[in-house]
């Protein structure tokens, strides 16, 4: 069998669920020819894991204004994106020209004009372009859309989603890159994309119009000083404010971080360790959406990113029932016993949790008129997402498995995701609604 060629272009912490799938798991289907990225350091440390971890050779590095010359001599097949969220439309479309087909982390861009520019390329250049909703192939995010399918609850009439971000995961947005609303178009544009494309995907529909308001209401300097804290770091590192901070993040005794972002700075200028309460924080931490879905259903939605726990609850009400979701992705932790500079527990090589207290909470139930309540149960898988990001890998990696609830997502599900928050947030700007077709229009 011919392995199919991929190429990487920005080789951050996301990017190892990628290298890791190619050089273990699909090595027979799939081959890594290079990677690409503003800094070599960050490339090199990619290189020596891949030797230690995979005993893989060392593939071509590329810096960024070399991404042309990188396709043209390794010829790639697909072209893996993974960079900043408002550079994704360069890589993509540059990918397209050249002949390649794309996957995408999403969100796919951060702007109606991005969209349009992605939208007129696909046309022009007829590849595929996949957009990776991971959330999707959860178990537990399957077994709802399935209820749904059936009939369980009728038609759907409104949804209510609440997600909570907690101050370790929601907090870490605001040390980032991600602080910056033109990087990342925001949390709406950013995270909130998983789950307007979750709610696309239940309801088999898509957004019409949206209304929203949203603001910095915890994170940034003005709130703390208005709580009264009255010192202040820009960055973690050889500061003794910060060693007394509970949010800062040290770098320092994490391999991973120091290789991909402590050493590397050098060369990109780019901090990773950044104040949450510092200045030019340009994103919004609090936000309530309303959306009108073309088959005629509402959903009110907020998320919110300094909360004590971290999950989800979701209703649908139905003309036939109804269907409650709880899920606690993470419990409260006590601030004495976590370790707040493990923020995203991703970014340890074992996938281990530290100084987690309690256990998670995942919760379906369903209603019908005149029914009792019934609990639905559903099968946990092994690994990310309760076994659903192997399920994405191999629908990236290895493609042809039956897919019937029709998990794997294209070009116009990213699209249909993002103008969502795209459209939140012009309302929030404007302080009215927004319809989505104005925005797609040239």
């Amino acid at each position: 069998m011919n392995r199919k060629r991929y190429a990487l272009v920005g080789t951050g912490s996301r990017s190892r669920m990628y290298i890791d799938a190619i050089a273990g798991n699909f090595s027979d289907t799939a081959e890594l020819v290079a990677f690409c990225d503003i800094n070599q350091t960050r490339m090199d440390f990619m290189n020596r894991r891949l030797r230690e971890k995979f005993r893989h050779a060392p593939v071509p590095t590329y810096r960024a204004e070399e991404f042309r010359r990188m396709v043209q001599e390794e010829k790639p097949d697909t072209v893996i994106v993974l960079t900043w969220d408002r550079t994704h439309h360069r890589y993509i479309i540059a990918a397209m020209e050249l002949g390649c087909d794309v996957v995408t982390e999403k969100p796919l861009t951060t702007d109606d004009e991005k969209c349009r520019a992605i939208l007129d390329a696909r046309e022009k250049y007829s590849k595929k372009i996949s957009v990776t909703f991971n959330y999707r192939y959860s178990p537990r995010n399957t077994r709802i859309k399935e209820l749904i399918n059936s009939g369980a609850i009728g038609d759907v009439v409104s949804v209510h989603f609440e997600w909570m971000l907690d101050t370790r995961h929601g907090a870490d947005y605001f040390r980032r890159w991600h602080r910056d609303k033109n990087n990342s178009g925001g949390l709406m544009v950013h995270k909130s994309t998983h789950h307007f494309d979750l709610v696309n995907w239940w309801l088999d529909s898509e957004a019409e119009s949206v209304f929203a308001m949203g603001r910095l209401a915890f994170y940034g300097r003005e709130n703390a000083e208005q709580r009264g804290v009255t010192e202040f770091y820009e960055r973690c590192r050889e500061n003794p404010v910060a060693a007394v901070d509970p949010f800062a993040l040290d770098m320092s005794g994490n391999e991973l971080m120091k290789g991909l972002y402590l050493e590397a700075e050098h060369e990109d200028g780019y901090i990773r360790d950044q104040s949450v309460f510092g200045h030019n924080i340009s994103i919004e931490d609090s936000m309530s959406v309303m959306v009108k879905y073309r088959n005629k259903a509402v959903m009110t939605y907020s998320l919110n990113a300094f909360c004590p726990m971290e999950g989800y609850n979701v209703s649908f009400n139905g003309t036939k029932g109804r269907i409650e979701v709880r899920i606690v992705e993470r419990p409260y932790v006590s601030g004495s016993t976590i370790d707040q500079n493990d923020p995203d527990y991703n970014m340890r090589e074992d996938g281990a949790v530290t100084g987690r207290s309690g256990e998670s909470e995942a919760s379906i139930s369903l209603q019908q008129i005149w029914g009792e309540r019934e609990a639905i149960t559903w099968t946990e898988g092994k690994g990310g997402h309760g076994g659903g990001d192997g399920l994405l890998l191999e629908d990236v990696f290895k493609p042809g498995r039956e897919d019937p609830l029709k998990t794997a997502a294209g070009l116009e599900d990213g699209v249909n995701s993002i103008m969502v928050g795209i459209a939140a947030n012009r309302s929030f700007a404007t302080g009215k609604p927004v319809h989505i077709r104005d925005l797609l229009r040239t």
